[in-house]
Parts: C-alpha cells; sequence; structure tokens
C-alpha cells in the first residue's frame, strides 16, 4: 500500500514546517511496512533526503490557497496511486475523494476572527473567514482519521466542529532547534545585548499578544526599574511592522526587536536569558516554551488554552489580561532564585513527554488503520 504525505509547506519556517520535517526524518528511521510518496515543490524538493528506499518524491509545484491547489493538485495524486493521503493542515482540495487523515494543529480563526489579524479589508475578511470554517468544518467532517496537537485542541474540536473524540488521536510534539543542545555557540550573537534580558520567540499576530506583553513590560519596568531587557524575536512581516511603529512600542522602555534570527543565535540568546515569557491568548500546543526550557531557561506563561497541559509543572502561570498578575509572575521568575530551581528540575521532567519518535511510531499506527 501507498501512503502520500503533502509535504509542500516544509520549509517555511512556520510549525507546520517543523512538523513535516521531523515526521518524514523519523518516518524513514523506521521500517515501514507500506511505501511513503512525499509530495513537494521546486522550492523545497532538496530539502528532504530519501535514506528510506520505501520512500519517494513526487513533485507538487502547487501553492497552497489556490484555484491550482483545487483542480490540479489531486490529478497529481491520482497518478501517484497512493491509498491514504495525509494533509498536515486543513487545505484539503475541496473535490478530493480519496481516503486521508488531517492534522489539525488548532482553530485560532474561529476564536480570534479580528479584523486586526488580516491584511484584507473588512468584506474580503468576511468572506475568507466564512469560506476558512466552511473548509475545516468539511476536513474534519470527511476525514478518515483527525490527528491533533493536544487534548485541548482534541475538545476544541469536538465543541467547535461537533465531531466525535473517538475520530480523533493526539500526537505530541517536541521541541527542535538543529545545533545540538550540547552543542557549541558563540557566547557572543550578531545583536549583542549587554544587558541581562527575558525573551519572546514568535509572531506577533493579535492572539499571541505581544502587544499585551509590551503593556506588561511597561507595568514591569515603572515598578522595578531598567535592570533588564525584553527582546522580541520572529520574522518581520506585517503584524510585526504595525506593532514595532505604532506608538505603544516606541513608548516602551527596555524593548528590542531582533528580527529572525537563525539556529545557531537563537540557541546563545536561550543560553543567557534570564526568563522566557510567553503572553499568548490561544495556541495549539506552543513549541516556543518548550525550546527555552529545554535550554534550561525559566517560563512565566499565559495560563490560557493548552499551555498549562503542554508546560506542566514547568512554567509559572498568569491570567494575560491580568497585567499586574503577569508582572509579579515576571519578577519572580527573575528573581527567586528557588523557583528558578524548581522550574527547571521540572521542566527536565516535562520534556520526557515529548518526542518526534514516538509522534513518528503514533502517526505509523493511525496510517496502518486505513491502508489495509
Amino acid at each position: 500500500m501507498r501512503i502520500g504525505i503533502d509535504a509542500r509547506m516544509l520549509g517555511e519556517g512556520a510549525g507546520i514546517a517543523r512538523y513535516l520535517e521531523q515526521l518524514i526524518f523519523h518516518l524513514q528511521q523506521r521500517d515501514p511496512a507500506h511505501e511513503y510518496v512525499l509530495f513537494l515543490t521546486r522550492v523545497n524538493w532538496d530539502l528532504v533526503t530519501i535514506t528510506n528506499p520505501r520512500f519517494t518524491k513526487v513533485l507538487a509545484n502547487i501553492d497552497w490557497y489556490t484555484f491550482e491547489e483545487q483542480y490540479a493538485f489531486p490529478r497529481i495524486i491520482r497518478k501517484a496511486k497512493v491509498d491514504l493521503m495525509h494533509f498536515p493542515h486543513f487545505n484539503i482540495p475541496i473535490f478530493y475523494r480519496q481516503p486521508f487523515v488531517v492534522t489539525i494543529h488548532d482553530l485560532t480563526m474561529f476564536h480570534y476572527p479580528r479584523l486586526d489579524a488580516s491584511t484584507w479589508g473588512p468584506v474580503v475578511h468576511y468572506i475568507k473567514d466564512k469560506v476558512h470554517r466552511w473548509v475545516i468544518g468539511r476536513a474534519v467532517k470527511n476525514a478518515q482519521h483527525i490527528i491533533t496537537t493536544t487534548q485541548f485542541t482534541a475538545q476544541d474540536i469536538v465543541t467547535t466542529c461537533s465531531v466525535l473524540i473517538e475520530k480523533m488521536t493526539v500526537t505530541y510534539q517536541a521541541p527542535f532547534i538543529s545545533l545540538p543542545v550540547g552543542g557549541d555557540v558563540s557566547s557572543n550573537d550578531e545583536e549583542g545585548s549587554t544587558k541581562p534580558f527575558i525573551m519572546y520567540v514568535g509572531a506577533a499576530y493579535p492572539h499571541k499578544n505581544v502587544e499585551g506583553l509590551l503593556r506588561i513590560w511597561q507595568q514591569y519596568v515603572s515598578l522595578y526599574g531598567n535592570t533588564h531587557e525584553l527582546l522580541l524575536v520572529g520574522k518581520k512581516n506585517y503584524f510585526y511592522t504595525r506593532l514595532i511603529t505604532s506608538s505603544l512600542f516606541k513608548n516602551t522602555p527596555c524593548v528590542r526587536y531582533l528580527g529572525f534570527v537563525d539556529d545557531t543565535v537563537l540557541v546563545s540568546l536561550y543560553k543567557r536569558a534570564a526568563l522566557y515569557v510567553f503572553p499568548s491568548l490561544y495556541e495549539g500546543f506552543g513549541l516556543s516554551p518548550l525550546e527555552a526550557m529545554m535550554h534550561g531557561v525559566p517560563v512565566v506563561s499565559s495560563s490560557r488554552s493548552c499551555l498549562p497541559e503542554v508546560l506542566g509543572e514547568a512554567a509559572l502561570y498568569a491570567d494575560p489580561d491580568n497585567i499586574s498578575q503577569f508582572v509579579d509572575c515576571i519578577h519572580q521568575g527573575i528573581h527567586d532564585d528557588d523557583v528558578r530551581y524548581s522550574l527547571r528540575q521540572a521542566a527536565k521532567k516535562e520534556l520526557l513527554r515529548y518526542s518526534w519518535k514516538d509522534l513518528a511510531k503514533q502517526t505509523e499506527v493511525i496510517y496502518e488503520k486505513y491502508v489495509g
């Protein structure tokens, strides 16, 4: 039997790309009973090295969310004669009728369909939101099985999309940075901070609440002074540009935006950070605080969505809408040595729950149910 994986998003630098990268790598390390077909674009074709003879690559040079994806991609899949497809995102071609499993990472757009989260005008945003909901609803209804990132996301799908929990399997992802944790990193990065710092790594979409973090930081500095900097790390796009040009950002002391940094610099930052902060209002998983924990950085996290499930006892939690509470947790996370030690010890235990190898094994078991 032949199992297809839509890998067109591999290499895009987002969470789905990391998911595909690690899933494919660890599936190849196994001894599969079936053949695998990886659908790639010209851009990411060379990012996958075939190390297992039961894996093959097929060119599907088609952008996602396009009309071509609807009519041309199904033809390519049919020509490859796969018996089961795995779509790692909800963008399944509307008229695709063959067996498939789908990974739903979160339902952010169902809960935060804000106009300020879009670069479109209000009319297009409204239409886009309705189409998005319809496409996800159709995907979870027609899939043979749904893979989710957390128990929180699974329950969210049950409540929001009226899908039975029995149709879903949770496969936890894992922290991963290409530079080994014990590898050599420079003590100085190209952005060279001269002051102790706390950091946030991620996008600036409204549900990520980076604007809220800046308000929290303003109060922290007003109470405790400018002893530390807040470093924001993330790829520059419309949302970061809007944020860093706002009066809020310009009037917030001791903040630096570093933009995108490669893994070598990121590891260096993690190793020197006093604290990691994650103020998100909604997450399907939340990899970056786990990456910080992996490098021994104490974490202060939002208490919303899946984050207590994912981070367990290895974080201090605060309501992201309660500025004073978040400020208190940041101060404790920086200055209370007993708390910092306890968080680091708890992180070692929590991290044992996460393994890409286990995720690949669980995913293969799911495939087995539907390929005969």
